[in-house]
């Protein structure tokens, strides 16, 4: 889980309770759901937070949680913004793989060495989180009075800066913590930070670059330039986001715009003007959710006031207000603050009335049934099968069910259209948080290949088996997702091969009083002429066989590997 370093003075004096210390802090911390970690050398305490509430990447984020809690705000706040005085153009040479721009300016901040780090520090998590390592959003802060801005017409009255597309030796800034001029190619080839980030653009045929009247100060996703570089004088700010989605990059922007209000920053609103439209950020709109009354005191299990729902929605920052339905139920219109970007769905509003009213106050009781509790048949088949594993020499495993598309298809070389075991069409992530984790596996032995592959220093044989959870788009489903709980299972030795994996499947089957085929068949993610169909009862429910070398190439691993998968109700 991510952590994010808090200042407990600052977060004192910041939430307005300099008479608590630092247990009763921690105490009212975990509460949020924030859980203390240790501390760093200068004494900050590291606490890691669920990576939903990215409001909470700072210590201002934090605070304002706090606040919320101890009573001291109540109910959406939204800042005001001043009338535009800035605009962002974005010119047709933009690269295509990264189009979208956003922004903002920030008057009269008052940053010293405790603020400009912990802006420095939301930077950072939010370039891990939502920015996906900056892949997808990527966050530009600069001295606003360094800049100078030019109108692009005689009768245009706002400075403008450009948002353009570059060659790679066409132009030549000084970026951060470096003395020389250099190009963009060159900040890719000779500077620690270009080499870091230079996967990000470096097959781009123009790289993403931002200039004002007086040249490129900005070089996206990578470097800012040293001329307009943040320090504790400066107190008006301009923020740029560019990136390849516009919801992310206008959410991060609130997230950030948030935290520099908490500090007595006024906001500016800025035009983005597109070829073809144009929008004033930051988008600080709220948006509402409809909550069922009746749906909240299920969820929770206590009888609730409509005022006292109304009274917990305000202490978590949010609205409600009393209405009905067409059934004439009680429901809340709730509204969201804009820098929630985790309110998906009612349950989301729900959890937040739960930690308001003190999940510790929820009184434990018995349901209100008269059976016995035993577990599903599933379940118990699940649990056979585990142990036979474990009998026949497998190691379990319990791996994550999220996965990357690359991970999943492109090296085991399926493709998500191809008619083999394993294939299918991805159950992606829309806002995930890593880019390890896009989309739901569509099958098991791409991770069990993956686990391998972080132990390669380890001794062999390594007999690894999961039963694991798997999700692929299937229209004939009601959900619109066909779920599955697979068998999954490799032998990698030197002397691995499909025999052995078929002796153990048939070990397997015969436990279960199923009958075994093991026709001939073609996996691209095996070698052909040693890989089977798995048929169980008659029903072709998975595959067999060994490895093929550009797979274990592909995964790093230099002793042949062998294995199968089926689905797990064939055993039933």
């Amino acid at each position: 889980m991510p952590t994010v370093e808090i200042d407990p003075d600052e977060l004192r004096d910041l939430s307005g309770h300099e008479e608590k210390d630092d247990d009763e802090l921690k105490d009212d911390l975990f509460g949020l759901g924030l859980e203390f970690e240790g501390r760093t050398e200068a004494g900050a305490f590291e606490l890691e937070f669920a990576p939903d509430r990215l409001d909470r990447l700072s210590v201002e984020g934090v605070a304002r949680s706090l606040r919320y809690q101890y009573g001291d705000a109540r109910g959406v706040h939204v800042p005001g913004t001043n009338s535009p005085e800035w605009t962002i153009r974005v010119d047709d040479s933009v690269p295509e793989e990264r189009p979208y721009v956003t922004g903002a300016v920030i008057r009269d901040v008052n940053l010293d060495e405790e603020g400009l780090e912990s802006l420095i520090q939301l930077q950072e998590k939010l370039h891990a989180t939502m920015g996906r390592k900056r892949a997808k959003g990527a966050i530009g802060i600069h001295d606003l009075t360094m800049l100078k801005g030019a109108a692009v017409t005689d009768t245009e009255s706002n400075p403008t800066i450009e948002y353009v597309g570059v060659e790679p030796d066409e132009d030549r800034f000084v970026p951060l913590d470096s003395d020389a001029e250099l190009t963009p190619a060159e900040v890719l080839e000779e500077h620690q930070t270009g080499r870091t980030y230079a996967d990000l653009v470096s097959e781009y045929e123009r790289y993403p670059a931002i200039y004002d009247d007086l040249g490129l100060f900005s070089f996206p996703p990578v470097i800012n330039g040293r001329r307009t570089e943040v320090s504790t004088d400066s107190r008006d700010l301009f923020v740029e986001m560019t990136g390849t989605d516009q919801w992310t990059i206008d959410k991060m922007l609130t997230i950030v715009c948030y935290a520099l209000a908490a500090r007595g920053a006024t906001i500016e609103d800025v035009v983005v003007e597109y070829a073809d439209h144009e929008l004033h950020r930051p988008d600080l709109s709220t948006k509402t959710k409809t909550v069922a009354h009746d749906r909240i005191e299920t969820i929770l299990g206590i009888g609730l006031d409509p005022e006292e729902v109304i009274d917990l929605a305000e202490r978590s920052g949010l609205d409600a207000e009393r209405s009905e339905n067409k059934d004439g139920d009680l429901v809340y219109e709730v509204t969201i603050p804009p820098y929630r970007v985790d309110v998906l769905h009612p349950l989301d509003v729900i959890d937040d009335l739960g930690r308001a009213y003190g999940f510790n106050d929820l009184e434990p009781k018995y349901p209100d049934v008269g059976t016995v509790g035993g577990r599903h048949e599933r379940s118990r088949l699940e649990r056979s099968v585990r142990e036979q594993l474990v009998g026949l020499g497998f190691e379990d495993l319990l791996n994550f069910h999220m996965i990357s598309e690359e991970a999943n298809y492109e090296r085991v070389d399926v493709s998500p259209d191809a008619a083999v075991y394993g294939a299918g069409k991805p159950a992606t992530i829309k806002g995930p948080y890593s880019e390890d984790f896009t989309m739901l596996r569509t099958w098991v032995t791409p991770s069990l290949l993956m686990v391998l592959e972080r132990n390669t220093h380890r001794a062999y044989p390594q007999d690894l088996a999961e039963i694991g959870f798997t999700a692929a788009v299937d229209d004939g489903e009601n959900t619109g997702i066909a779920e599955r709980r697979r068998v999954g299972a490799v032998l990698a030795s030197h002397e691995a091969g499909y025999e052995d994996a078929k002796a153990r499947l048939q070990a397997l089957c015969r436990r279960f009083d199923v009958d075994l085929e093991t026709p001939p068949t073609d996996h691209p993610t095996y070698i052909s002429g040693r890989t089977a169909s798995v048929v169980i009862d008659g029903e072709d429910v998975g595959v067999i066989g060994e490895l093929h070398p550009r797979v274990l190439v592909e995964h790093d691993l230099e002793v042949p590997v062998a294995g199968f998968e089926f689905d797990l109700a064939a055993l039933q």
